[in-house]
């Protein structure tokens, strides 16, 4: 994409990980002209965050990317600790669970984060946007109309700005918003993507190898035929060389260094928590690791980002195209500053090993009950809770019905009137049974939350006016 082909945007993302390129598919679907820019000049490279949870899966297959991920992933690996070059013994790291009708996934899916990207830019594609790359974000100003940022490659206007550039965010720095966090583990980390012999170590199992030297393990990442490497370095910096790295695995495993056929990426790191102390500053919003920086055990980093997008997106889309007040965007630092807290909480204590991987990690359990968007509750549902899956008739699941960019009102075992809605931003749906609902109406907001529930229609008109929906009941 030439800059001189787009000047102005609604919005403008900088960052094509896997949050910029989320809310850029989740605006493209909506009709909003967003603009993604990358310094870099492709895609990140490497496997780093590899887990989706069952949640985010969720997310990617609204998003009109389930089958692809479907496709190019896989169950997580049952880990296997090694000991002096003889097997140990399995150890699952997991909570798996068989999917039922409410949760249709049961367990964390594994594919690289390289993979979930050019997954995510293909369908952006589809969606005919596209991302510019080689376009460093230089210097940003805003008022009260919009955003102009300066780039490597020139200016571009925008209503909103929204920072997907990552832990060490050039918009956040810009805008002197601190993040405040703490040193997960004082030694660093090594982190690469490797090809073994295939006579040297099986892709059966998640390989752990325990040593005085610290902890390493090797993850076959499936879809591909590549192990994700990561290691502790309790002495020195990591050699991120492939000599450096080829040594290493020899060092603290039975194989030898020519086991390690090829070395695709690495790099290194220290595992840290940190969390911004604002996700917004005027029309520029803070999304993924710009907003809060997690230890990758447990796997809630990407997700949490990804999620930060869902929710924004909406959001964005409400305010800039259907007449939504602009105070609505406010619910997103709202929402969302307090669930990243809860998730780091969640990292660092997974990382520490004072608490497993369990129910909370896959993110199901996460909701806005407290939250300013809130309202009502009927059946077995609190509005802020997440929306369950379950049959909607006809073959179809409710899931089906929810999947777009559109509002669903739900009616569960009641005959209340369904009110008119100009255009498509809401669909209606009358069922007899839902049982992870119980009986009453639902209003399910875009990111598969209930905002509204109650045992009939009052409040519901004046509700939804908060959002930008104009329901009439005449």
């Amino acid at each position: 994409m030439e800059l001189n082909s787009v000047k102005e945007a609604d919005v403008l993302i900088a960052g094509a990980g896997p949050s910029g390129l989320a809310l850029a598919c989740d605006l493209a679907r909506r009709g909003v002209r967003a603009l993604v820019v990358e310094q870099a000049a492709s895609l990140f490279p490497g496997s780093r965050g590899k887990g989706i949870q069952p949640r985010t899966r969720e997310v990617l297959d609204d998003l009109g990317v389930g089958e692809a991920v479907r496709e190019h992933g896989g169950p997580a690996p049952v880990g296997m600790t090694w000991k002096d070059g003889e097997r140990q013994g399995a150890y699952d790291m997991f909570r798996r669970a068989a999917p039922t009708g409410a949760e249709p996934y049961g367990e964390p899916w594994m594919m690289p984060q390289w993979r979930t990207q050019e997954i995510l830019l293909a369908r952006l594609r589809e969606l005919g946007g596209d991302v510019l790359f080689s376009a460093a974000l230089t210097g940003l100003s805003q008022d009260g109309d919009g955003v102009t940022a300066r780039l490597t490659t020139g200016a571009v206007q925008a209503a909103y700005l929204v920072a997907a550039d990552g832990g060490r965010s050039t918009v956040r720095r810009a805008l002197g918003i601190t993040m405040e966090g703490e040193t997960v583990d004082p030694s660093p980390t090594l982190v690469a993507d490797v090809r073994i012999a295939e006579a040297a170590l099986d892709r059966a199992d998640w390989h752990i190898f325990l040593g005085e030297t610290g902890l390493l393990t090797l993850c076959p990442l499936p879809g591909t035929a590549d192990f994700q490497l990561v290691a502790q370095i309790r002495e020195g910096m990591p050699d991120t060389t492939p000599e450096g790295v080829r040594a290493l695995v020899a060092a603290r495993t039975h194989l030898g260094e020519d086991d390690v056929t090829e070395v695709r990426w690495s790099s290194d790191f220290r595992p840290r928590a940190a969390l911004a102390d604002r996700f917004r500053e005027g029309r520029v919003f803070l999304v993924g690791d710009a907003a809060h920086v997690h230890s990758p055990a447990g796997g809630q980093g990407l997700n949490t980002s990804v999620q930060d997008a869902y929710n924004l997106g909406w959001k964005l889309g409400q305010v800039l195209l259907h007449g939504a007040p602009a105070t609505l965007l406010d619910t997103y630092e709202q929402e969302r500053r307090p669930v990243a807290a809860e998730m780091l909480g969640l990292s660092t204590r997974i990382h520490r090993g004072e608490q497993e991987r369990g129910t909370a990690a896959q993110q199901l359990g996460l909701g806005y009950r407290e939250g300013p968007l809130a309202s009502g509750r009927a059946g077995l549902l609190e509005a802020g809770d997440r929306a369950p899956d379950g049959p909607a008739g006809e073959g179809r699941r409710l899931f089906d019905a929810f999947r777009g960019p559109h509002f669903t009102l739900l009616a569960v075992g009641t005959d209340a009137p369904f009110p008119a809605c100009g255009g498509t931003l809401l669909h209606t749906l009358r069922t007899e049974a839902a049982e992870a609902y119980g009986n009453g109406l639902f209003l399910v907001r875009p990111d598969g939350y209930v905002g509204w529930a109650g045992e009939d229609t009052s409040g519901l008109a004046a509700y939804a006016g908060r959002l930008g929906l104009d329901l009439d009941f005449a």
